[in-house]
């Protein structure tokens, strides 16, 4: 066996064990996921042309596990910092909202089983994602047709990203483009929240009081325990993609947004140098901060009245954002 062919087949093996690991232990979960419909969707996608899609079906692939495979949490509990202190380290990357007066920490640890968490903030449903291919948290408000709903994991990758479901009408949702791309809501968006990307140290710093997703999810996994391993600083990507751009190591940080149908990129490791950099971008005049306190970069829009507006970015590797805009500018 040839050293290119051992390249490509242990990536391989790797992801069949995730997938086997993740379906084993869905057997032994009792959750309320496993009423909703395993067919529909899934199988027009499978048999016909006919339903509702904004992206070449061809491409919406399998991740592995099934629907509901990687079970999201839905009822959500959340300890103290004190206690949180008992298995995160200073070091644990993770997502920080902070909404209607309460702040959150989502540890990457426990969002890696689970990739959704339908939360509510002071009786605002909210919805945290995270999908460790992409290295993408992303917070939506999960409003649509006027009721904000449940999402799921559909077992389905799109350019190697996390596909959603909603559990109103079923359809998918590309969660790097916060955007359904099958079904009834084809085409419609979510509207990203305000988060941040941080590490569990440097937010409990800055918010004392603040809350810790707790590993009492109703589901037996392997928290602290990372299944991808040193996926997140290799340069393997498991499932094909459709472009890529030189420009950037595949997986740099990025934080990328779409204005008037275009998209730019802004890398933080330069903005981090700089602590603040002004940049125009179709019209707009957009100002990206380093924020010390949470090693995070930040973007905001400069109104004409000299406001400044928080534009909320998504969060990924650089070849998650290139295979879904391929003619992504790039601030470097």
């Amino acid at each position: 066996m040839t050293t290119r062919s051992i390249k490509i087949f242990i990536p391989l093996i790797l992801v069949l064990s995730v997938g086997i690991l993740f379906f084993f232990l869905q057997s032994k979960t009792n959750n309320q996921q496993g009423q909703f419909s395993q067919t529909g969707i899934l199988k027009n996608l499978q048999t016909n042309d006919e339903v509702k899609h904004t992206v070449p079906l061809e491409l919406i692939v399998s991740g592995g596990p099934p629907k509901d495979g990687i079970p999201s949490i839905d009822n959500p509990k959340f300890i103290s910092i004190e206690v949180g202190n008992d298995f995160l380290s200073e070091t644990e990357p993770g997502v920080a909202v902070s909404l209607n007066g309460v702040d959150r920490f989502y540890p990457f640890q426990i969002l890696v089983w689970h990739e959704i968490v339908n939360d509510s903030f002071d009786g605002q449903d909210v919805l945290v994602t995270y999908c460790p291919l992409c290295f993408t948290a992303i917070v939506f408000d999960p409003l649509i047709h006027g009721e904000r709903v449940e999402f799921g994991t559909s077992g389905k990758l799109y350019e190697s990203n996390l596909v959603m479901y909603d559990r109103k009408t079923e359809s998918y949702w590309s969660q790097i483009l916060g955007e359904s791309i099958v079904g009834e809501m084809a085409g419609e968006k979510l509207e990203v929240l305000p988060s941040d990307v941080t590490t569990f140290g440097e937010w409990k710093q800055k918010f004392p009081e603040g809350q810790v997703l707790s590993k009492d999810t109703g589901a037996a996994r392997f928290y602290g325990n990372d299944p991808y391993g040193d996926y997140y600083s290799n340069d393997d990507v498991f499932f094909q993609v459709s472009a890529e751009d030189n420009r950037l190591e595949k997986k740099d940080f990025i934080l990328g947004i779409v204005v008037n149908g275009k998209a730019k990129a802004y890398y933080t490791p330069s903005i981090k140098e700089k602590s603040e950099i002004n940049d125009t971008f179709e019209g707009k005049k957009i100002v990206a901060q380093y924020d010390v306190d949470l090693d995070a970069v930040r973007l905001f829009e400069k109104t004409e009245s000299g406001e400044m507006e928080r534009v909320n970015p998504f969060g990924s590797f650089w070849f998650s954002w290139v295979a879904v805009h391929p003619e992504t500018e790039l601030y470097k």
